[in-house]
C-alpha cells in the first residue's frame, strides 16, 4: 500500500492569488513587508525604547524627588516652596491636593511605548496608585498620584515624553512600503496586460475567429511569444489553406472520372439484363461523391465563415425540418429567447451530423436545448441500440464507422466545429433507452 504525503504548508495554496497579477504583487511585497518590519522592530526595540525608557524615568525621577522634599517638612510655606522650585526647575506643573483621595479611572493606550514606559517608571518610584491621562490635553499629559498626605496633581508636558522621530520613521517605512508596491501594481498591470491580450486573442483564434496580428509589447519574453503567435497563425493559415486547396483539387480530379461513369452508366442499354448491375454501379457512383464531398467538408473545416448572433431555435427548427423531410419522427424542445455567437452554417453541419447518426439507428429522435450557467447546452437523444461506452471515444476518430456505407467523418467533423467554437461533444446514455449526444457551448 502506497502511502500519501502532503506538503505540511498545502493549505496556503487557498489563500493565494489566482492571477499572475496577484502573486507576482504578493511576491513583491510579503518580502518589503518582511524587511519593513524588521526595521521597525530594531528600531523600536533598541532606540526608541531607550530613549523613550530615559525620558519616562527622567519625569518620574523629578515626581519621586520632588515628594521626598515635601516629606522633609510638613509646614505649608516649605510645601509651597517645594512645589514652585519643581515648576520652575523641572517645568512641571505641579499641586498637592491635601486629604483627596485618588479616583481610579480605565487606562487609555496610546501609540507608540510612552504610556507603557511611564507606568513602568511609576510603578518603579512609587508603590502607590495612580493614574494616566494622554487624551485629554494634546499637549500635556495628566498624572494623578496617591500619598498618605493627599494626592499629588503632576502636569507634565508631551514633548518631554513624546519621540517625534518614531512617528516620522514609521510614516517613512509605510509611505515608502506604498509608494514602491504602487509603482510595482503600474508597472506589472502593464505587463500583465499584454499576457492577457495574447490569451484571448489565442482562444479566439481557437475558436475560428478572424484574429489580427497582437502588436508586440511589454517585456521582451512578452514580446517574443507575441511575434511566436504571430507566425504560428500565420503558418496555420497557410497550412489550412493548402489543404483546402489540395483537396478541392483531389476532389475535382476525382468527380471528372465518376462523371464520364454516370454519364457511361446513363448511356447502357436499359434492359432486364442490365437494369440491376447498372443500378447497382450508379448506387457506388453515388456513394463515392458522397464520400469525397464528406472528406472535403473535413478537410475544410468550415474556416472561412465568421461567427456572429444566432437564434438557437430557428437553427434547431431548421435542422429539425430537413431531418423530418428526409422520414425521421423527431421532437424538438428549444426555449425562444437562447441566442449565441456561432458559425451558424458550421454548426448546422455539426447537429445535422449528429441527428442524421441518430435516425439511421433508431425510430424516435429528440433535439433539445437549454441554458445552464454560462453555457447552453444542446442534447441529440435517440431510442436506437446506442454505443458501447468502451467505444465512445473511438468514434470521434476519422474515418471510424459504426454503420454499413458510413464515411466514419460526420462525429469527426461534428467535434471539430463545435471545439472550434471552445465548446465540447460527449456521448452518453440517452433517457430514451439509446445514445445522448450532449454539446456544451460557452454563451
Amino acid at each position: 500500500m502506497r502511502l500519501r504525503i502532503t506538503h505540511p504548508f498545502v493549505w496556503i495554496k487557498q489563500f493565494m492569488p489566482r492571477s499572475l497579477l496577484g502573486r507576482t504583487l504578493l511576491i513583491m511585497l510579503v518580502p518589503l513587508v518582511v524587511v519593513q518590519a524588521i526595521a521597525l522592530q530594531m528600531f523600536y526595540g533598541s532606540h526608541l525604547g531607550i530613549v523613550s525608557r530615559r525620558l519616562s524615568s527622567a519625569i518620574a525621577g523629578e515626581m519621586a524627588y520632588t515628594v521626598e522634599l515635601l516629606r522633609l517638612d510638613p509646614s505649608p510655606a516649605w510645601q509651597e516652596k517645594v512645589l514652585e522650585m519643581a515648576r520652575y526647575q523641572f517645568i512641571l506643573g505641579i499641586r498637592m491636593e491635601p486629604g483627596a483621595v485618588l479616583e481610579w479611572r480605565k487606562r487609555r493606550n496610546i501609540p507608540g511605548p510612552m504610556d507603557d514606559d511611564l507606568a513602568a517608571a511609576l510603578t518603579e518610584k512609587f508603590n502607590a496608585p495612580f493614574t494616566m491621562d494622554w487624551t485629554s490635553d494634546p499637549q500635556s499629559v495628566l498624572i494623578r498620584l496617591q500619598l498618605p498626605e493627599g494626592v499629588l496633581d503632576v502636569t507634565a508636558p508631551r514633548k518631554r515624553l513624546a519621540i517625534g522621530t518614531f512617528f516620522l520613521f514609521l510614516a517613512w517605512l509605510v509611505g515608502s512600503a506604498l509608494l514602491l508596491f504602487t509603482i510595482a501594481a503600474i508597472f506589472m498591470r502593464n505587463q500583465v496586460r499584454a499576457i492577457r491580450r495574447l490569451a484571448r486573442s489565442a482562444e479566439a483564434f481557437g475558436m475560428g475567429r478572424e484574429v489580427p496580428p497582437i502588436r508586440p509589447e511589454g517585456a521582451a519574453e512578452v514580446r517574443q511569444a507575441a511575434t511566436a503567435f504571430n507566425r504560428m497563425q500565420e503558418r496555420i493559415r497557410r497550412f489550412l489553406g493548402q489543404r483546402t486547396e489540395m483537396l478541392a483539387g483531389v476532389s475535382h480530379d476525382l468527380r471528372t472520372p465518376l462523371t464520364r461513369l454516370r454519364l457511361a452508366l446513363a448511356m447502357l442499354p436499359q434492359t432486364e439484363e442490365w437494369h440491376q448491375d447498372v443500378a447497382d454501379m450508379t448506387a457506388d457512383v453515388e456513394e463515392m461523391e458522397r464520400m469525397i464531398a464528406g472528406y472535403l467538408a473535413f478537410a475544410r473545416g468550415e474556416k472561412t465563415e465568421q461567427a456572429v448572433p444566432v437564434q438557437l431555435c430557428t437553427l434547431l427548427d431548421e435542422v429539425a425540418a430537413a431531418a423530418r423531410r428526409a422520414g425521421t419522427v423527431l421532437e424538438v424542445d428549444v426555449p425562444p429567447d437562447l441566442t449565441l455567437k456561432l458559425r451558424a452554417d458550421a454548426m448546422r453541419r455539426a447537429i445535422t451530423n449528429l441527428v442524421d447518426n441518430a435516425r439511421h439507428h433508431a425510430r424516435r429522435v429528440v433535439l433539445a436545448a437549454a441554458a445552464q450557467g454560462r453555457s447552453a447546452v444542446i442534447t441529440v437523444d435517440d431510442d436506437g441500440p446506442g454505443i458501447p461506452a468502451a467505444k465512445r471515444e473511438s468514434v470521434f476518430r476519422p474515418f471510424e464507422s459504426f454503420s454499413a456505407g458510413g464515411t466514419g467523418l460526420g462525429l469527426s467533423i461534428a467535434r471539430d466545429i463545435v471545439r472550434a467554437h471552445g465548446g465540447e461533444i460527449v456521448l452518453e446514455d440517452s433517457p430514451l433507452g439509446g445514445l445522448r449526444a450532449r454539446i456544451r457551448l460557452p454563451v
